[in-house]
C-alpha cells in the first residue's frame, strides 16, 4: 500500500485514498453542546494514523471519540494519537419485558405522545440538565435530533401534562435508549421505573433488547437500571484530546 492521500471531502469529512480507491473515511459529528466526536472507519493502522493526524490539525479542540472498552486496538490507536480517557459508560441491557408495572404514573406508549406537551417537556428537561450536572457530562450517545414523537415514550401527571421521556432508537439489534429523564419535581416517585417497565415491553414485542449507557459514577441511575432487571454486560469510553 502506497502511503494514503488524505482528502477533504466536506467541512467535517475526509477520506484516505490509495490510487484514487478511498481506503479509509474519517468525520466528525457535532452533539448539543457543541462538543465534536470523531469517528475513522479504516482496517490499517497507518491509514488510521494518517487521518487522525490530518483531523486532529484541522478541527478545534477539545475532540473526542467513544470506543468500546473491550476494543483494545481501537483504543490503541486513538491513545497514540494522543487522546486520553475522560469518562467511562457502562452499558445495561434490559433483556426482558421489564419490571411490573408501576403506578402511578400513566405512560403513553411509544409514538403516542402528543407533539406540543412533548416539546414543552423536553424544553423544561434541557434546561434542568444544563442547570446541574451540564450536557457534557451525558452520555455521547445522547445526539441533538428533530423531535419526533415517534420515537419517544412519556410518562403523565394528567391530561397533557407531561413529567418524563424516554427517547428511543429502535435499531435493528436492540432498542437503544438516547435519553430517560424526569422532571425535578417530580422524582421519587416511581417514574423511571415506569418508563423503563415500558420500554422494555416495547422492545421485548420487538424481540430484541434494550440498550442503555450509563455513566460509572451515576449511582442513582445504576440503582434504577438494575431495579428495572438490566443487566451490565459492556463498557464505553469517552476520549478526549485538548
Amino acid at each position: 500500500m502506497h502511503t494514503p492521500v488524505i482528502t477533504r471531502v466536506a467541512e467535517w469529512q475526509w477520506h484516505a485514498l490509495d490510487d484514487d480507491l478511498v481506503i479509509g473515511r474519517g468525520g466528525a459529528s457535532a452533539r448539543p453542546d457543541g462538543r465534536l466526536f470523531l469517528s475513522i472507519d479504516t482496517w490499517h493502522d497507518e491509514v488510521f494514523e494518517h487521518l487522525a493526524t490530518t483531523m486532529l490539525a484541522a478541527l478545534p479542540r477539545p475532540l473526542f471519540t467513544v470506543v468500546d472498552e473491550a476494543d483494545r486496538d481501537l483504543r490503541t490507536r486513538w491513545v497514540q494519537a494522543g487522546l486520553t480517557t475522560r469518562r467511562r459508560e457502562w452499558e445495561y441491557v434490559l433483556a426482558g419485558g421489564g419490571p411490573g408495572r408501576v403506578q402511578p404514573p400513566e405512560v403513553l406508549a411509544l409514538g403516542t405522545a402528543a407533539p406540543e406537551p412533548l416539546r414543552r417537556l423536553d424544553g423544561v428537561i434541557r434546561a434542568e440538565i444544563e442547570d446541574s450536572i451540564g450536557w457534557d457530562q451525558m452520555p455521547a450517545a445522547v445526539l441533538s435530533r428533530p423531535l419526533d414523537p415517534a420515537d419517544y415514550v412519556v410518562a403523565t401527571d394528567g391530561p397533557g401534562t407531561y413529567v418524563g421521556l424516554a427517547r428511543l432508537a429502535r435499531l435493528p439489534r436492540c432498542t437503544r435508549i438516547g435519553l430517560l429523564a424526569v422532571r425535578q419535581s417530580h422524582r421519587r416517585r416511581g417514574i423511571g421505573l415506569a418508563l423503563l417497565g415500558e420500554i422494555g415491553r416495547a422492545g421485548h414485542d420487538r424481540g430484541v433488547p434494550t440498550v442503555a449507557e450509563v455513566h460509572e459514577d451515576n449511582t442513582a441511575a445504576i440503582a434504577l437500571f438494575e431495579a428495572a432487571g438490566a443487566v451490565r454486560q459492556n463498557s464505553n469510553l469517552e476520549l478526549v484530546i485538548r
